[in-house]
């Protein structure tokens, strides 16, 4: 049996990883600047990260959700102290699309409405008619888009009350930050505004953490450079530094009932103690500074290069508009400097996704190489 080909994937196979670096089986070293979209918050192999998991394996394993699992509260009470939300409930699943999919299901249940509105690849979600919303214009969805989901153009306000004035919202669900789309950054007027309407009309508003949340953009969360306060948030990629987990923080207005969500191996003993070690990572090295810090530093070392168009970015989650397509570039950073990046929709953007761990040095490598590449015609 072959593997479903339906990802673009670079001739390397990692073999060994620490921190910023991977190994392939040539032992041929690489600066990996995109973590396997964001995914790595905390490096690879992190020890306390690596020590959490095994002392786990050895003591009770995988076990799921059916039983009470201590930890789970341990997990969801350092995390309600690190992002600022601790009088929020913790809903745990697997990964960033069930956390959407749970996320929508608890703002119908709250408001007993189905209406949702989001924006052009505003969130992860790969299980319903939210696959409308794909990564690739020349992909047709295989469902039809629903009647209850409303996209609306990226921060236009006039359009979003006008949704709301015309329909019985349920929800609005936007991400911190677009990261497919090349890292477009909502407006603070704009995250303000959807606050205000689903306040007046009751509505739940979704915030998509999933990839700008767990410090990513030197703030917890993204969305707290607006100081909005979502009902609902979801969270998956760097929370596990890989492993994979995902989960919901919904505010106390919405009462929980037994049956009203479910998963099978959400919130497992594994997941529980990766995604705690991750926090503890990010607390006893103030990473979310360190993210804050090497994003400024990062984008300052690029100020001057003229080959650039415009640098969007809050912390580490970075896009690079290029004044030309940016494929090129990324091909020649793997081939002859062996560095991994990213790319999005916009096929002039560069996407730099590194660990929160990242240091100078490593900024130093991917500027140096960066800019011979750009001085010349490639």
């Amino acid at each position: 049996m072959k593997l479903f080909d339906v990802y673009p994937l670079f001739d390397v196979t990692p073999v060994k990883a620490s921190g910023s670096y991977l190994w392939d089986e040539n032992g041929t070293k690489y600066l990996d600047l995109y973590g396997g979209h964001a995914v790595i918050s905390v490096g690879h192999s992190h020890p306390h990260y690596v020590k959490r998991i095994t002392e786990q394996l050895q003591n009770i394993g995988f076990y799921s959700n059916s039983v009470q699992i201590p930890i789970q509260n341990q997990l969801a009470e350092k995390l309600g102290q690190l992002s600022g939300y601790e009088a929020y409930h913790f809903f745990m699943c697997n990964s960033g699309a069930e956390a959407n999919e749970n996320a929508l299901k608890l703002a119908s249940f709250h408001t007993g409405r189905k209406k949702v509105i989001y924006f052009s690849k505003a969130f992860h979600g790969r299980t319903s008619a939210v696959v409308a919303a794909t990564d690739n214009p020349s992909i047709v969805a295989p469902v039809n888009e629903s009647d209850n989901f409303i996209l609306l153009p990226f921060n236009d306000e006039n359009a979003l009350a006008e949704a709301f004035q015309q329909h019985e919202i349920a929800a609005v669900i936007i991400e911190g930050i677009q990261g497919v789309g090349g890292v477009q950054i909502p407006t603070t007027a704009f995250m303000q505004k959807i606050r205000t309407l689903c306040t007046e009309f009751g509505a739940v508003f979704i915030c998509d953490e999933i990839q700008s949340g767990y410090g990513r953009t030197g703030k917890f969360f993204a969305h707290q450079f607006a100081n909005v306060t979502p009902d609902v948030i979801t969270v998956a990629k760097g929370m596990g530094n890989g492993f994979p987990v995902g989960g919901v923080l919904i505010a106390p207005s919405i009462q929980a009932k037994y049956g009203m969500l479910g998963t099978t191996f959400g919130g497992n003993y594994l997941a529980c103690a990766a995604s705690l070690a991750v926090l503890e990572i990010m607390e006893d090295e103030s990473l979310i500074k360190n993210t804050a810090e090497m994003g400024n530093y990062l984008v300052a070392q690029l100020k001057d290069n003229s080959a650039i168009q415009e640098i969007r970015y809050q912390g580490l989650m970075i896009g690079i508009e290029l004044k030309s397509p940016c494929a090129p570039i990324r091909k020649k950073l793997l081939e002859e400097y062996k560095m991994l990046t990213g790319n999005a929709s916009n096929p002039n953007t560069l996407r730099i996704l590194p660990a929160l761990t990242i240091s100078k040095t490593e900024i130093d490598e991917f500027v140096i190489a960066f800019e011979a590449l750009t001085a010349v015609n490639v």
